[in-house]
């Protein structure tokens, strides 16, 4: 029940901070999320991470079908 407790209150927290940065500044940080996920080094890291991401998933399934 702690755990709710505390989830609850940190989103209330985030509601009021939120409200209180306006809709302009929400609007940049998503121009700016956005500038930083089209950059090339960034869609780089992301095509390696989902590269080994398969790999390991393919890996794990592998060795499960060996113990099944």
């Amino acid at each position: 029940m702690s755990k709710l407790w505390w989830f609850a209150a940190g989103a209330a927290v985030g509601y009021v901070f939120g409200t209180r940065a306006g809709r302009e500044k929400y609007d940049e940080l998503v121009i700016t999320a956005r500038k930083v996920m089209d950059h090339p080094t960034v869609q780089e890291a992301a095509g390696v991470v989902q590269a080994q991401a398969a790999r390991f998933y393919d890996e794990g399934l592998r060795k499960l079908n060996q113990h099944v």
